[in-house]
């Protein structure tokens, strides 16, 4: 069974950073995954935020957060992590991160397995 454990996320100010993390366990094909971020603001819809295929180690990010975020995978292969600078009151919502197979798929909003979800909100 395939599970994604989030790491908290905050209250930061804006123009500050945070830093979430997705780890993957249960994986059974090998590199050939993606982990992505997904937010969920109130009163809107779902918007993907970031991916990272590890099948290929392409990176992909929403129009609103290029440039402000950052994907990438540590030593731990099977742990992603999203770097979040200079965060806009806008970035408030919660974030899950999904695991898709084998490549992150072209909206950034489908997955097959979801973590929890975890609040990041950033105030003005």
């Amino acid at each position: 069974e395939v599970q994604l454990v989030e790491s908290e996320g905050g209250l930061v100010q804006a123009g500050g950073s945070l830093r979430l993390s997705c780890a993957a366990s249960g994986l059974q094909f090998g590199d050939n995954f993606a982990i992505g971020w997904v937010r969920q603001v109130p009163g809107k819809g779902r918007e993907g935020v970031s991916c990272f295929a590890r099948s290929n180690g392409r990176t992909f990010y929403a129009d609103s957060v290029k440039g402000r975020f950052t994907i990438f995978s540590g030593d731990a292969k099977n742990t992603v992590y999203l770097q979040m600078n200079n965060l806009k009151p806008e970035d408030t919502g919660v974030y899950y991160c999904g695991v898709n197979y084998p490549y992150c798929e072209s909206t950034l909003l489908q997955y097959h397995v979801w973590g929890q979800g975890t609040q990041v909100t950033v105030s003005s």
